[in-house]
């Protein structure tokens, strides 16, 4: 199955904790910042995505505890430079509030502010004149 349609149909069936999360990452409702969900990056489906920052947010069940292919992966994504952090589903449902408070944490680390303009005068430009 291409992985378009794959990610599509995982859009349709995401679990519990997977709807909480989205419901409070889509549409910039997290501090105006842009996620997609069940995104294709390369040969893979990642849960969440924050492209600008290039931050995967995964909800894993138990079915990930201690899982090889799982750490593949991250090593695969970190590879071309995108960071993965993971939270367990129960964490979600129970402590959301917690999980959204360390998603944002890595993505002012992962997008620091960008800089400050120039005072005017600087690079070049001469300063604004006052007319009396």
């Amino acid at each position: 199955m291409e992985s378009r349609d794959f990610a599509k149909r995982l859009r349709r069936n995401m679990t519990d904790a997977e709807h909480m999360l989205w419901r409070r990452l889509r549409a910039y409702r997290l501090c105006g910042q842009k996620f997609r969900r069940q995104h294709p990056i390369g040969p893979y489906i990642v849960d969440f995505v924050h492209l600008g920052a290039k931050l995967v947010v995964e909800a894993d069940g138990g079915q990930h505890a201690e899982s090889e292919s799982d750490r593949e992966r991250d090593s695969w994504l970190a590879a071309r430079g995108y960071r993965v952090i993971r939270f367990w589903n129960d964490q979600i449902l129970r402590e959301p509030e917690a999980v959204l408070e360390q998603i944002l944490s890595v993505l002012q680390v992962s997008s620091p502010s960008p800089p400050t303009p120039p005072p005017p005068g600087g690079r070049g430009e001469k300063p604004p004149r006052f007319e009396d």
